[in-house]
């Protein structure tokens, strides 16, 4: 049975934009702020499952602001990051989620591809969170959370580029925190194990089998679901980690 999630009065009625928001950890990092009672916008570029995801939350203590952005275009990316402060206030949290895990052999990544993922996955983070430093300033502080990935400490042979961003992640997560700290901004990333998100589960573990092996490489012999990512970012977002920056938390189940 899976516990019941904490709650946090300090995000109720908080400005939370969460990047990549329509599906997988997305998706649930966008419910379990919606359940704080947190004004949530979301980016992403999928807008059937986006606006199902709007509906299921509608009833909610508020409903949540989907705009459709491609993150990769910076221009359209700050002026997503304008339009959900506009309409839920000034961005107080912000989760960089959105990312492509794709994979591909070393051989196969032309600099076209290389640009793609390390776009999605390391620049359209510090573009974000440069887009929301004036509102953060103007609150006296913020949290801003960056989705890493444990993946690039395994030595991926068939994700270099990927590992490489998320590897990335970490350096520019320590790098605003130091850059941010004066402002009261505080600046923290996750890193995800094998989450079993319905993608993954389409993708790289199609199979129960697939999945068993997975989670019998993993300490708590459970499967890691968006939910348990979702939790670890109300954490940092909360007032309850209110002198936690410039670090990384590995939500793995223990793998190896």
């Amino acid at each position: 049975m899976t516990a019941a999630i904490a709650s946090y009065p300090g995000l109720r009625d908080r400005a939370v934009l969460v990047t990549g928001g329509a599906t997988g950890i997305g998706a649930d990092i966008v419910r379990a702020f919606a359940g704080q009672g947190a004004r949530v916008s979301f980016l992403d570029v999928l807008d059937g499952p986006a606006d199902d995801l709007v509906a299921e939350l509608a009833a909610g203590r508020h409903r949540p602001v989907f705009v459709h952005c491609d993150v990769t275009d910076t221009e359209a990316l700050r002026a997503a990051t304008a339009r959900a402060g506009e309409a839920g206030g000034p961005v107080s949290v912000l989760v960089n989620n959105a990312a492509n895990d794709t994979r591909h052999r070393v051989e196969d990544v032309t600099p076209d591809l290389w640009d793609r993922l390390e776009n999605i996955n390391l620049r359209a983070q510090f573009f974000a969170a440069q887009a929301v430093l004036p509102m953060m300033r103007s609150l006296g502080g913020g949290s801003i959370i960056n989705l890493s990935s444990i993946a690039w400490r395994f030595g991926p042979d068939e994700m270099a580029v990927y590992a490489a961003a998320k590897s990335g992640v970490l350096g520019l997560t320590r790098a605003l925190a130091r850059a941010f700290g004066p402002h009261n901004i505080r600046v923290n990333a996750i890193e995800p194990g094998a989450v079993m998100t319905e993608r993954q589960r389409r993708l790289w573990y199609p199979t129960q089998e697939s999945v068993d092996a997975m989670i019998e490489r993993q300490i708590l012999r459970q499967p890691l679901l968006g939910q348990d990512i979702a939790r670890t970012a109300l954490f940092l977002a909360s007032d309850e980690a209110r002198m936690i920056t410039k670090q990384s938390i590995i939500v793995d189940a223990g793998m190896s």
